[in-house]
């Protein structure tokens, strides 16, 4: 990213001023479980930083904070420390470090964390959502579009075919909800998701669609747990839905100049 004024870390504190909001809701019906949480998340991850930071001289960054607000928000319940501590560090390290950091990483490192945590450890309970926490969504998402740290067009997508299939009775409420939380904390994230604007509102169209479509097939399944997949999903098909965007236009282009 930049070195100017708008480079990386700027980024990474738009997006926490976005998701305070969110942090604070959530913080206060958890209360001291989920400052715990929080701040085992926060712990674990800070170390890797550090780790890296001693043996690349990549400084560290405030994505730290960003991907243990969504792991502690997200993770099963009553999973132990060891347990939580493996699932962190399994997704700092090989969602983000390895890859030379954020900015640089192709999956974000707590949707990595939680496909992890969810699948090796099935057993374990995802958590439930109050009202207040879900909605607390929304204002995260236009902090983050009126910052330009998230992007209205992906937001939109989303948005559009979840409104419709909420209409439509094909979307049950506490889905919807957790999907709102998925996609601010998961899929917004700017170094993930498409980078073609149009790639951006499919993008959030293949995230909501794959709500939808865990929803109408995992019966018993945790809102959790299809956000995570769906997330998880959306965002490995980021790089192909912008390769697919940059061919169409590619091919517009040739057709309009008269080439082949």
């Amino acid at each position: 990213m930049s070195r100017g004024l708008w480079n990386r870390e700027t980024v990474a504190l738009m997006l926490l001023a976005a998701y305070l909001p969110l942090a604070l809701f959530w913080l206060s019906a958890g209360r001291a479980d989920a400052l715990g949480r929080l701040g085992l998340c926060a712990l674990v991850v800070a170390v890797w930083h550090l780790v890296f930071m001693l043996v690349r001289a990549q400084p560290p960054s405030l994505s730290a904070l960003i991907t243990a607000l969504a792991i502690a928000v997200f993770a099963p319940e009553d999973l132990g420390v060891f347990r939580l501590v493996l699932g962190i560090s399994f997704g700092v390290v090989m969602g983000e470090l390895v890859f030379g950091g954020w900015g640089r990483n192709v999956v974000n490192p707590a949707t990595v964390a939680l496909s992890f945590l969810g699948f090796g450890f099935p057993a374990f309970a995802w958590p439930d959502f109050d009202a207040p926490v879900a909605w607390a969504a929304i204002p995260a998402a236009v902090i983050g579009v009126g910052t330009g740290a998230m992007s209205a067009a992906l937001l939109g997508g989303a948005a559009i075919v979840a409104v419709i299939a909420f209409g439509m009775g094909l979307l049950p409420e506490p889905v919807l909800l957790v999907a709102g939380l998925g996609l601010v904390l998961l899929v917004a994230d700017p170094v993930t998701c498409a980078a073609t604007t149009f790639g951006r509102w499919l993008n959030g169209a293949v995230y909501a669609a794959l709500v939808l479509m865990f929803a109408s097939n995992w019966d018993g399944a945790a809102p959790a747990q299809i956000v995570v997949a769906a997330s998880l999903l959306s965002s490995l098909a980021a790089p192909l839905i912008d390769e697919l965007v940059l061919a169409i236009w590619i091919s517009q282009r040739r057709r309009r100049h008269g080439r082949t």
